[in-house]
């Protein structure tokens, strides 16, 4: 399998959110807005992309028994790395994100990358699948950030494009992630059979 299609693929065929339903409560959690939704996404990418190198470079050396916690352990390293630098250079996203961050250490898409493809495979292959999975899972937190902002304060990015008036409160709040993350999924499902 070469780099390109290994990247191709977590953004479409295995796309973490639409496809693989994975990461849900990151992605229902921080997607009040597209620029919250886009910061997780990234974040989680540098954590997906260094580990899966890291894990990959390692694999030989880690023995069966003890292979889950260190996994966890060079995850949790990475993730500890990002919280320093978000908390250092922007300091709003991390307080907005707030405990999601060291959630990533154990988002079942880190962990599930890292044992079903870097400790399988070199670590060039195993940074494209992260790439590959981390543009996946941003572009979707991503979109459904969009899709909330827009719905629920007539803004994307925080530029305003109709009244704020005219948005619905209810897709700010929890009930209208559900909603829109569903009617993403079924448009997806829908896109594949066609």
């Amino acid at each position: 399998m070469n780099n390109f299609k290994i990247l191709i693929n977590g953004l479409i065929k295995e796309n973490p959110t639409f496809v693989l339903l994975l990461g849900m409560c990151p992605t229902l959690g921080t997607t009040s807005s597209a620029i919250n939704g886009m910061g997780m996404g990234l974040a989680t990418m540098f954590v997906l992309i260094c580990s899966n190198v890291v894990i990959s470079l390692l694999k030989n050396l880690i023995p069966d028994m003890v292979r889950i916690p260190a996994y966890i352990v060079v995850i949790a390293s990475f993730v500890t790395l990002l919280q320093m630098v978000m908390q250092a250079f922007v300091p709003d996203l991390y307080a907005t994100l707030g405990l999601f961050i060291p959630l990533i250490v154990v988002n079942c898409i880190v962990l599930g990358r890292a044992e079903a493809f870097a400790a399988k495979n070199n670590p060039i292959a195993s940074m494209f699948d992260g790439i590959g999975i981390g543009l996946g899972f941003t572009f979707a937190l991503t979109l459904l950030g969009c899709i909330r902002e827009f719905l629920g304060t007539g803004k994307i990015f925080n530029l305003t494009i109709v009244s704020e008036e005219y948005g619905m409160l209810l897709f700010v709040l929890a009930p209208g992630a559900f909603i829109a993350l569903g009617y993403l999924i079924a448009i997806v499902n829908r896109l594949k059979k066609a």
